[in-house]
């Protein structure tokens, strides 16, 4: 981890999932996420003691175990505050919905694991509770009600909203929960007018113009994928199997919920458009193009 400032206020520690640090006062920090699990925690803190800061609170952008990894570990050692929006206050403070989400009933134990669920913590609403000099926003797509967080050095942390070129070209596939509301959002990124932009899984960048077309084409390249392989009637294991051939991925149980559920937000996106239609026979859900 290494601790980078980019701003008056305003620094970041770049990581596996990039960690924003406000400065409220001359030791007081919040903390935006907090990474994977109580190892990344514990580092957070240690970066914050050897500065001599203290965490006042931690806001959570969205409640994937990735980004509240570290809550618990840092709440119980600093009594910080943890704020989180809407839905996702709910799903950190029961991490359990998550992996429940995802499988669609009670999560077998293989996913019962720190990249699907993360300890519980003590959450507050985040309105009316931010200090001065941070603002919230919208980045609907990826899950429930993310944001991203505008600090008053305008610097944009923007979560999940974006994903990079190397993860791109390597999974092909990113999580989404709402395809619809994620090329809403894309499409409100290219209204900001930052100093400085920090997606959770990208370098920082000044400029974020490519890598939104480039995270829009990948979107629409699986909506046309999806889309053509249903000319004839597809089961949803048949399509999942399609996609992981397609791009040579690697079926485990992460993966299977990950990108099972994303495929099926996809399935979801495209009836809404009247572009696909089901119907079951044989006791099979059956998906086709209209």
């Amino acid at each position: 981890m290494e601790l980078v400032k980019v701003g008056e206020k305003t620094y970041y520690i770049k990581n596996a999932t990039n960690i924003g640090i406000y400065k409220i006062d001359e030791t007081q920090v919040y903390l935006i996420d907090t990474g994977n699990d109580k190892e990344a925690g514990k580092k957070i803190l240690k970066i914050i003691d050897e500065q001599g800061w203290k965490v006042k609170g931690i806001i959570t952008t969205h409640s994937n175990a990735d980004h509240i990894g570290g809550n618990k570990v840092i709440q119980d050692r600093t009594n910080c505050t943890i704020l989180a929006y809407n839905i996702e206050k709910s799903f950190t403070e029961y991490p359990i919905l998550e992996s429940s989400f995802l499988y669609g009933g009670y999560p077998f134990k293989d996913i019962r694991n720190k990249f699907l669920l993360a300890k519980e913590s003590v959450v507050i609403p985040i309105e009316n509770n931010l200090p001065d000099g941070l603002e919230y926003f919208a980045l609907k797509g990826h899950f429930f009600d993310m944001i991203g967080i505008k600090t008053s050095d305008n610097v944009y942390f923007l979560a999940d909203s974006l994903f990079s070129e190397e993860t791109i070209t390597k999974y092909n596939l990113f999580f989404i929960y709402d395809v619809r509301e994620f090329l809403n959002t894309l499409d409100y990124l290219n209204t900001l007018n930052g100093s400085l932009y920090i997606p959770s899984h990208c370098e920082a960048t000044n400029n974020i113009s490519s890598l939104i077309e480039l995270n829009k084409n990948k979107v629409k390249e699986i909506i046309d994928k999806i889309y053509n392989i249903c000319e004839k009637e597809m089961s949803f294991e048949e399509i999942l199997k399609y996609i992981f051939d397609e791009y040579n991925l690697t079926m485990n149980a992460n993966q299977y919920v990950l990108v099972g559920s994303t495929i099926r937000s996809y399935l979801s996106y495209l009836l809404d458009e009247n572009k696909l239609s089901y119907e079951f026979k044989d006791n099979k859900m059956l998906w086709k193009q209209v």
